[in-house]
């Protein structure tokens, strides 16, 4: 499966994280787990997900308080509560504070991959449709073309989906080995210099061209775009 949809799962029940963490990557999924509040923060603040899977009740900062600030952070990332309490209110306020879906634990893992799935689905196709602009530089998503300056820039598929994952992170430093999940479908490093290679293949296309140079390395971390 070429560029896999990555999860965010936050539980902090021992016994049950690494459960839905286990099943979620026999679906295929890339999946991180993170067991409180802090440690949710930090993973959505260092990586793009593809959804996030957000128990309300955790230590140092609830479910509820991640929501709001994950949905402040990135308007179109969906949200699902998982949760013991099966209140109304709580539903009420998890939507309000802009959750997607709500599931109330205990739950089938065939409900919860349904529910999944479907907001994917959703989710892609709005991105199908999309022009992502940075600058000069226009990726249109939907006829798989790239435009700078007026200028067509003939990509292949690799190259495509390696500058989309920079381009949608606008200025955030992107790590080697997110682009080899994202990008390449691979949780370790293969020793091989791929990932140089084909950033090579980029500025070549992208910024050799041209006086502005829009792909940038942070020597260490990882490459970004701005």
């Amino acid at each position: 499966m070429e560029n896999p949809h990555s999860i965010l799962l936050v539980e902090d029940e021992a016994k049950l994280g690494p459960i839905i963490r286990d099943e979620l990557r026999r679906q295929g999924y890339l999946v991180d787990l993170a067991i409180d509040g802090k440690e949710a923060e930090e993973a959505f603040q260092n990586k793009l997900y593809s959804i996030v899977l957000l128990d309300v009740n955790l230590p140092y900062k609830s479910g509820l308080e991640l929501c709001k600030e994950f949905r402040a952070a990135n308007k179109t990332i969906p949200i699902i509560m998982l949760t013991a309490i099966g209140q109304i209110q709580d539903k009420v306020e998890a939507f309000d504070l802009g959750a997607d879906d709500y599931l109330v634990k205990p739950f089938h893992f065939e409900e919860l991959f349904v529910r999944v799935k479907a907001l994917l689905k959703r989710t892609d196709k709005g991105q199908e449709d999309e022009k992502i602009i940075v600058d000069d530089l226009t990726i249109d998503m939907k006829n798989k073309s790239v435009v700078r300056a007026g200028m067509n820039i003939n990509l292949t598929a690799k190259e495509f989906t390696l500058l989309t994952l920079l381009a949608r992170n606008r200025e955030r430093v992107i790590s080697k080995q997110e682009i080899l999940e994202k990008v390449w479908d691979l949780t370790f490093d293969t020793g091989t210099n791929t990932i140089e290679v084909y950033i090579s293949f980029l500025r070549n296309k992208i910024d050799k061209p041209f006086e502005h140079k829009l792909i940038h390395t942070k020597p260490g971390f990882g490459y970004y775009i701005k």
